[in-house]
């Protein structure tokens, strides 16, 4: 009995070598299917995978990083890079915060100092650190010489956009917060919260959130949807209390009540004063600036003016307006209101989401022209905002 079962493998085998040599294409297609139905499941195992794996495994094994923030970063902006360089970090990736334009608003700056946030500034893409880059909070490089020429490795957002990484893309748009989207990434990969009475190296966990990206994290996101009061989702809520045990309510304090320049109280005021008002609709151009940040300060200001609900404020520094809206009208949404204002523009740029919105345009001598080379009055500028907001373009 034990030589029959030899014989018959033998048999059986010689059967299916005559039967792969008389059928050679029924034999090929049998294995191109078997290697699709691997394919498939190594796919669907791939990308079933939790987000923060996924991510992860992108990086982990790289040398090193760039951590590229949007210009003139925001905490929301600076907390996701802190959480991003945190991940990389943790599976032995260099990283390196970078980040173009300027840092001036004071609670910015109370952001970058008490929580020591490791970043430099950039003005060309020579500057970029790292062959792979990470962009976070925004979806396409810009604001520095060459931000054209920039491929991103990965690319961690919630604004609306067409950008996209070269080896994951995670784009979130129904997440009032980028800090809402790393969070989840730290969740995903089950790691603990770090108390700020201990040191990460004091607690059992794969994976940690250090007590001052928590912080950073939940600051980003309160930041970034109002106190949890405008345009966020459960995902936020569920951020927010996941970083929670680890955040350091001295530090948040202390970032969330900075001292106010009078510079910045004098632009408000400025702002305030010079304001156009049309129905529930308000514009202001506040001039020459020298702090840029001033302009989305006096928008947060003016949107809380009795019988206003939306508005844009605008201010001129070397050379470009900066432009800042904010709005609480369902009809307004402010990303694509500036989008428009300036979509006929030349050199310009804007962008955002439904309650906030922010853009950039450079002027041509001093000059303010359209695509097509005509130019346009400072004046019917402001007329054209009032004409988007109210729906006439």
């Amino acid at each position: 009995m034990g030589s029959a079962l030899p014989e018959l493998g033998l048999e059986t085998l010689d059967r299916l070598l005559s039967m792969a040599l008389a059928n050679p294409t029924v034999v090929a297609a049998t294995v191109a299917a078997a290697i699709g139905v691997v394919a498939g499941l190594y796919a669907l195992r791939r990308f079933t995978r939790p987000a923060g794996a996924r991510f992860l495994g992108s990086i982990a094994g790289l040398d090193e990083v760039a951590i590229l923030l949007h210009p003139n970063p925001d905490p929301d902006a600076m907390a996701t890079g802190m959480g991003v360089a945190s991940l990389a970090e943790q599976v032995d990736t260099d990283a390196v915060i970078q980040y173009p334009g300027q840092i001036r608003h004071q609670e910015n700056r109370a952001f970058r100092t008490v929580l020591d946030v490791d970043i430099e500034r950039i003005g060309h893409v020579s500057d970029v650190a790292a062959e792979h880059v990470v962009l976070v909070d925004h979806n396409e490089p810009r604001g520095f010489a060459g931000a054209d020429s920039v491929l991103p490795f990965a690319v961690v957002d919630h604004h609306p956009g067409e950008g996209a990484g070269e080896a994951f893309t995670d784009v979130r748009t129904d997440y009032g917060a980028a800090s809402s989207v790393v969070g989840e990434y730290f969740d995903d990969l089950g790691a603990k919260p770090v108390s700020p009475a201990k040191h990460e190296s004091e607690v059992d966990a794969d994976y940690t959130v250090p007590s001052r990206v928590a912080t950073g994290l939940l600051y980003g996101i309160l930041t970034d949807t109002n106190r949890l009061t405008s345009g966020c989702s459960a995902a936020d809520f569920a951020a927010a209390g996941y970083v929670y045990p680890g955040i350091d309510e001295d530090q948040l304090d202390r970032i969330a009540n900075p001292e106010v320049s009078t510079e910045v109280l004098e632009l408000k005021a400025r702002a305030i004063a010079g304001r156009d008002v049309r129905g529930p609709f308000a514009v202001s151009d506040i001039g020459r600036i020298s702090n840029v940040d001033a302009v989305p300060q006096a928008a947060d200001e003016l949107v809380q003016l009795e019988g206003v609900t939306a508005v844009v404020v605008l201010g001129e520094r070397d050379g470009t307006i900066h432009f800042s809206g904010r709005s609480r009208d369902d009809r307004v949404h402010m990303g694509e209101t500036l989008g428009a204002a300036l979509s006929t523009l030349r050199e310009a740029s804007a962008g955002g989401h439904a309650r906030m919105g922010g853009g950039q345009l450079s002027l041509r001598e001093g000059a303010i022209e359209t695509v097509a080379g005509e130019t346009v009055a400072r004046d019917d500028l402001r007329e054209r905002l009032f004409d988007v907001m109210e729906g006439d373009v």
